[in-house]
C-alpha cells in the first residue's frame, strides 16, 4: 500500500502543475485589460497603463508566471484586483459553502445510486429493474438548476419545510446548516446518483454471473451473504472509478446550483471574477477545485487498491 500511496502522490504533483500552467495562460489570453475593467469605459490609456503597472501586469508573462508559481508554493495565491483582499482569504470565506454542497450531493449520489444499482442488479429483467433503470435515464436528462427551482418552489415556497435562502454556516447553527443543505444536495446529487446506479447495476450483474457465485450457492452460502459480502464487494471496484468522475461533475454543477439556492460559494465568486477579469481570484478558484478533485481521486485510488490488490504497484 505504501508504494500505491507514494505513486499517487507523485502523479498528483505534475497534474496540479499542468492545471496551474493552463489556467494562468488562459486567463491572460482573455481579450481586454483587467485595469480597463476596473476603471470603466471612461478610462484613459494613461490611467489604464498606470493601474496595470500597479497590478504588475506590465511585466513579461514568464516573470508573472514564475512569481505566481512561487507564491503558490508558499501558500500565497495573490491579491484580488478589485477588492484588494488576499485570494486565499476570499477562498476561505467561500469554500465551506461549496464543500458542504458538493459533499451533500455526493452523499445523495452514493446512497441513492449504490442502493438503486444493487436493487436492480440483483433483480435484472424484473419490473423493478425496468422502472428504476428508466428513472436513471430521467435523472440524467433533468438539469440540476431546473430540478433545484422545482424543489424550491414546492418544498420551500409552497410547503415551507425548508428555508428559501439555503446557506447557514455550521458553526452558527448545525441544524439550520443541515436543513439548508437538503434541497441543494438532492438537486445536485440525483444526476450523480443516476450515473452511479447504472454503473453499479452493470457491475453487480457481472459479479453475480461469475462462476464463484454458483460455487458459493452450491456450498449452501445464503443468498444475502453471497450478494452483500461477495457480489457487492467485487462490484464496488468499477463503481469507485465512476464515483471519482461523478465527484468532478458535481463540483462543476455545484456552481449552478449555488446560484439557484443563493449559496455564497465559489460559483458566484468565480462568475463575478470572470466578468470583472479578476484573474488572481479565477486562478485561485480553479486551482482549489483542481486540488479538491485530485485529493478525492487520490482517496478513491487508495480505496481501489484496498479492495483490489492487483491494482497495487509491484
Amino acid at each position: 500500500m505504501g508504494k500505491l500511496v507514494a505513486y499517487r502522490v507523485l502523479f498528483a504533483v505534475p497534474q496540479l502543475a499542468i492545471v496551474s500552467l493552463v489556467v494562468f495562460s488562459l486567463t491572460y489570453l482573455v481579450p481586454g485589460s483587467p485595469a480597463a475593467a476596473i476603471l470603466g469605459t471612461a478610462a484613459t490609456p494613461d490611467a489604464i497603463a498606470q493601474v496595470e503597472a500597479q497590478l504588475g501586469l506590465d511585466r513579461p508573462p514568464l516573470e508573472r508566471l514564475a512569481s505566481w508559481f512561487g507564491g503558490v508554493l508558499t501558500g500565497d495565491l495573490g491579491t484580488s484586483f478589485r477588492s484588494g483582499v488576499p485570494v486565499a482569504e476570499l477562498l476561505g470565506q467561500r469554500f465551506p459553502a461549496t464543500l458542504s454542497l458538493v459533499l451533500g450531493g455526493m452523499v445523495v449520489a452514493l446512497v441513492v445510486g449504490v442502493g438503486a444499482g444493487v436493487l436492480t442488479g440483483t433483480r435484472p429483467g424484473t419490473t423493478t429493474d425496468r422502472v428504476i433503470t428508466g428513472g436513471t435515464v430521467l435523472g440524467l436528462a433533468i438539469p440540476e438548476f431546473w430540478l433545484g427551482l422545482v424543489l424550491t418552489l414546492v418544498f420551500a415556497v409552497q410547503l415551507g419545510w425548508v428555508p428559501v435562502v439555503a446557506w447557514t454556516p455550521i458553526t452558527e447553527d448545525p441544524v439550520a446548516w443541515l436543513r439548508g443543505l437538503l434541497l441543494p444536495s438532492v438537486a445536485l446529487g440525483l444526476t450523480g446518483a443516476a450515473i452511479i446506479a447504472r454503473q453499479t447495476r452493470a457491475a453487480v450483474v457481472s459479479a453475480l454471473a461469475a462462476p464463484y457465485v454458483d460455487t458459493l450457492t452450491a456450498a449452501g452460502v445464503p443468498r444475502r451473504r453471497v450478494v452483500l459480502v461477495y457480489g457487492v464487494k467485487n462490484a464496488l471496484v468499477p463503481v469507485l472509478a465512476s464515483a471519482g468522475i461523478t465527484f468532478a461533475i458535481l463540483i462543476g454543477a455545484s456552481f449552478v446550483v449555488e446560484k439557484v439556492f443563493t449559496s455564497p460559494g465559489l460559483g458566484s465568486l468565480m462568475l463575478t471574477s470572470v466578468i470583472g477579469k479578476d484573474f488572481p481570484v479565477v486562478q485561485g478558484v480553479v486551482l482549489l477545485t483542481a486540488v479538491l478533485v485530485v485529493v478525492v481521486n487520490f482517496v478513491l485510488d487508495v480505496g481501489y487498491g484496498v479492495i483490489n490488490p492487483q491494482a497495487r504497484p509491484q
